[in-house]
C-alpha cells in the first residue's frame, strides 16, 4: 500500500506541475494507518545532504503532521455532522431540528452578519438542499446553516463542537513535531492585537477557513462518518514486543466514544457519492469499478501576511466503498501549477488535480485488499438518482 501511494502521488504531483504532495490511508474502523507518503521523497540515509540544504530540508518534515493550513471546502462535511448534532439535541428539547437535508434553502443571499462581502458560489445558485449543497460544493449553504447554528446555539457550542472531532489537539500519532493547528476561541487575541473569533468567523468556519489543521486530524475527523460515528484514535504502530514482554498492543480491540449517530453518518455519504459523479465537482475522483464517497477543497496559502491568488493548497479527501468502508484516504497538493486545463477545468482546484489522485491510489489499493467491485446494480439506481438530483437542480434554479 506504501508503495502505490508513493507511486500515484509521485505522478499526481508531477502531471499537475505542483511543488509537492501528501498522502494519507487509514482504516476508519481501527485508525491503523496503512500508508503515509509525500513527494518529493525524504532519503533518510542521505540526512547530512537534505539538513544542510535550505532547499532540501523542506522534505525532510513530515508534513501530514507539521504542517498546517486552511482546509477549505473538505471541511464542509464537517460542518454538516456538527448541523446533525444540533437537530439531535433540539429534538431531545421537543424543538424543530434545525434543518432537514431534503430541505429547500435559499442561497442567493451570500450577506452574513460581520462580513463586508457576501459569500459566494462558483455560479449563482438560487435554492439547494444537502445533495446540491456537496455536490456544487456551495459556500452560501453552508453559511446558512451555520447562520442558525449560532441563533440557536451560539459560538461556544459551536467551537466545542469542532473541538469534539479533535481539531485544535494533538491526535498522538507516532511521529515528531505534530501541530495543534489553531480552533480560534472567542475573546481571544493574535500576536497582533485582532480578535481571533469576530462576527464573521462563524461563515467563514464552515467552509473551512479561520481554521488550521493537520492532515492526521482532518483524517480523524472524516473516519467518524466513515464508521458510524466513533472517534477513533490514528495509530502507525500495531504492537511493540521485546524480549517476549509485549510492551505495547493496539491489536487489541478498543471502545471508541460515538459523537454522530451511525443514521447520520449514512446520510452524510450518501450526499458525499454525488460529488464524484455527473454535475459534481469532482468527477475525477470516480473509482472505476467501486463506490466512494468524497469531498474536494482548495485553499489560498497566506504568502507575506496576506493570502495568494497563485499559491494554494488542494485537497480531496473520501471513502470507499461507499458501503462499509474498507479506507479513508486524503489526498493533499502543495502549490499546483494554476493553469486552464481544456476539457477539465482550473488546475489548481482540488477536484481537478488531487481527486484523479485519490481515484488511482483507492483503486489499486481496494483491489490489493481483495475488495470485491461494488459497482453493479446498485450503482445503476444511484445514476438514476443523480439525474433526478439534477433535474430538482435545474426546476429549483430556472
Amino acid at each position: 500500500l506504501q508503495a502505490i501511494v508513493e507511486e500515484e502521488l509521485k505522478k499526481g504531483v508531477e502531471v499537475s506541475a505542483a511543488k509537492g504532495g501528501w498522502a494519507i490511508i487509514m482504516d476508519p474502523f481501527n485508525g491503523n494507518i496503512l500508508a503515509l507518503a509525500q513527494y518529493p521523497f525524504f532519503d533518510p540515509r542521505k540526512y547530512r545532504e537534505y539538513f544542510n540544504s535550505e532547499e532540501l530540508k523542506e522534505h525532510a518534515k513530515v508534513k501530514a503532521v507539521s504542517d498546517a493550513f486552511e482546509p477549505a471546502s473538505i471541511f464542509k462535511v464537517i460542518t454538516t455532522a456538527i448541523c446533525m448534532q444540533a437537530n439531535d439535541e433540539l429534538i431531545q428539547k421537543n424543538k424543530a431540528p434545525l434543518f432537514t437535508p431534503e430541505e429547500k434553502v435559499p442561497t442567493s443571499n451570500g450577506h452574513f452578519p460581520g462580513r463586508k462581502k457576501p459569500l459566494r458560489d462558483g455560479r449563482l445558485h438560487k435554492f439547494l438542499n444537502l445533495n446540491m449543497a456537496l455536490q456544487k460544493s456551495s459556500n452560501v449553504y453552508f453559511g446558512q446553516l451555520i447562520k442558525r447554528v449560532i441563533d440557536t446555539f451560539g459560538e461556544n457550542w459551536y467551537r466545542e463542537k469542532l473541538l469534539q472531532f479533535g481539531f485544535g489537539q494533538k491526535t498522538n500519532v507516532e511521529l515528531p513535531a505534530e501541530t495543534l493547528g489553531l480552533v480560534p476561541t472567542p475573546g481571544k487575541k493574535h500576536q497582533n492585537g485582532t480578535l481571533e473569533w469576530s462576527k464573521s468567523t462563524p461563515y467563514s468556519l464552515a467552509m473551512g477557513h479561520n481554521i488550521l489543521i493537520n492532515s492526521i486530524q482532518m483524517v480523524k475527523a472524516f473516519s467518524v462518518i466513515a464508521n458510524g460515528g466513533f472517534l477513533v484514535e490514528p495509530t502507525l504502530i500495531r504492537k511493540i514486543q521485546k524480549n517476549n514482554e509485549v510492551i505495547l498492543d493496539n491489536t487489541i480491540e478498543k471502545k471508541y466514544p460515538q459523537i454522530l449517530k451511525k443514521e447520520h453518518c449514512d446520510r452524510i455519504i450518501h450526499g458525499m457519492r454525488f460529488v464524484t459523479k455527473l454535475g459534481g465537482s469532482s468527477p475525477g475522483g470516480n473509482i472505476p469499478g467501486y463506490t466512494e464517497a468524497g469531498k474536494s477543497g482548495t485553499s489560498e496559502k497566506i504568502i507575506d501576511g496576506k493570502y495568494s491568488r497563485n499559491h494554494f493548497i488542494s485537497s480531496f479527501i473520501g471513502l470507499a466503498p461507499a458501503k462499509a468502508p474498507r479506507l479513508v484516504l486524503l489526498v493533499c497538493l502543495d502549490e499546483p501549477e494554476v493553469k486552464w486545463v481544456p476539457g477539465r477545468g482550473k488546475n489548481h482546484n482540488g477536484g481537478i488535480c488531487s481527486a484523479p489522485i485519490f481515484k488511482d491510489i483507492a483503486k489499486r489499493a481496494l483491489e490489493y485488499l481483495g475488495v470485491e467491485p461494488d459497482d453493479n446494480q446498485k450503482v445503476k439506481e444511484f445514476a438514476y438518482e443523480t439525474k433526478e438530483l439534477r433535474q430538482l437542480h435545474k426546476k429549483w434554479n430556472l
